[in-house]
């Protein structure tokens, strides 16, 4: 008894932790302790496979709509992973033509062929359907910035970083050098005047400018102050028009102007964004354009428009399409094919550079009923860019953004 008095509270407290342990492994258990996994026992059934994996039974099918991109452009689901030969909606064959890079490729004046400037060489080349390359020229041009191809393709006017210009003639193995304050040019359709923006050093001195192919006799058109980055020289294919500015009217509108060559009186229309660019189509009347607004998170939007006259703006509608006018390309009047990235992030209409790895899908539109279909995706992950079809429909080239190598897709 008297032990046990003498070591009473050591007693109580050992008593008090054994107590407080209980306590807490009954709660662990109740409310936090996982149950053990137990086996499961899976029959083999007589569809099995030799893995052990159960297959399909038949059943009554099931209906898959098609899924979207995030451009909002319908893909239909893949049943298969084969790679056709032609463009006919899915996977499709994409044949490399060149293996170097290369800027400014354009359709031969044969309609069917190509041209393009080779930038590791800095010489012209022309290539085959096939891949098959000759010179067109072995005059060297090193470190070209941007080519202008004459409507013959047998003059391209050619743009250097420190600003020097020159025209050259590859029928005639000529050069002319133009001035170095002149930039953006474009020929007229028949290839004998240029229209081109003259920037001086003062703003009071900046012109819309229009000259012979060879840089004589310039005239002045309409002055450009501080407006150069809102002004495009377009040329127009019905000979209508030579350029067009934009000015804002507020956050998600611009109001467009058509420039002739004899200040005439052009309607405007008002278009619903902003980085204005336009492609027009073979016959001049009507102008596709790509635009970004908050109405679709500044992602580049295609429009469709009559521009041509009292008809300019009218009958204006956008396309559901989200790319840039850059490309795309006509291959007539009524047939638009336009490469399309598999996805956009928010903003990528105001900075292009956020779209430059994405995966582009080609699709064909028909600009008089609205009517657009996937013909082709891609058997690489190509940024496709200056989409060319030849005179025969049968083919589309275009540049890989990523390399700069040409490929061609048969449509046929």
């Amino acid at each position: 008894m008297e032990f046990f008095t003498k070591y009473k509270k050591i007693f109580l407290i050992i008593g008090f932790i054994l107590v407080v342990f209980i306590l807490g492994y009954l709660l662990y258990s109740v409310f936090f302790k996982q149950p053990e996994a137990q086996p499961i026992n899976i029959e083999p059934t007589a569809t099995g496979t030799s893995a052990g994996l159960p297959t399909a039974g038949t059943g009554a099918g099931t209906i898959i709509t098609p899924s979207e991109t995030s451009t909002g452009l319908p893909i239909e689901p893949s049943t298969s992973n084969k790679i056709d030969s032609t463009a006919q909606g899915g996977i499709t064959q994409t044949n490399q033509l060149s293996q170097t890079p290369s800027i400014a490729a354009t359709l031969s004046s044969d309609g069917n062929n190509l041209q393009y400037y080779n930038q590791d060489d800095g010489k012209f080349y022309s290539i085959t359907k096939d891949g098959q390359t000759t010179l067109l020229t072995d005059k060297v041009f090193n470190q070209v910035e941007k080519i202008t191809w004459s409507p013959e393709k047998n003059k391209a006017i050619l743009e250097y970083p420190d600003g020097a210009n020159i025209v050259y003639d590859f029928t005639n193995k000529k050069q002319i050098t133009l001035p170095t304050h002149w930039k953006d040019f474009d020929f007229s359709p028949d290839g004998s005047k240029l229209v081109m923006k003259s920037i001086g050093l003062d703003p009071n001195n900046r012109w819309l400018a229009i000259s012979n192919e060879d840089g004589s006799k310039a005239q002045q058109l309409e002055a450009i102050g501080d407006k150069d980055e809102t002004v495009y020289p377009s040329w127009s294919p019905n000979n209508q028009t030579v350029a067009m500015y934009t000015k804002g009217v507020d956050f998600n509108r611009q109001e467009v102007y058509f420039i002739g060559l004899n200040g005439e009186n052009f309607k405007s229309m008002t278009i619903e964004g902003r980085g204005f660019q336009p492609k027009w189509s073979p016959s001049g009347d009507k102008l596709l354009y790509s635009v970004y607004s908050s109405n679709n998170n500044l992602k580049p939007m295609l429009w469709l428009t009559n521009a041509s006259g009292d008809n300019i703006g009218s009958n204006r509608q956008t396309l559901n399409i989200e790319t840039w006018a850059n490309k795309c390309v006509f291959a007539n009047s009524s047939d638009l094919y336009c490469a399309v990235p598999e996805k956009l992030e928010e903003g990528s209409g105001l900075f292009p550079e956020m779209a430059k790895n994405t995966k582009d899908n080609l699709y064909k539109i028909d600009v008089k009923t609205g009517l657009k279909k996937l013909i082709a995706t891609p058997d690489g992950n190509y940024n496709m860019s200056n989409l060319i079809i030849p005179t025969n429909n049968s083919y589309l080239y275009f540049t890989d953004e990523t390399s700069k190598e040409l490929f061609k897709i048969n449509l046929k």
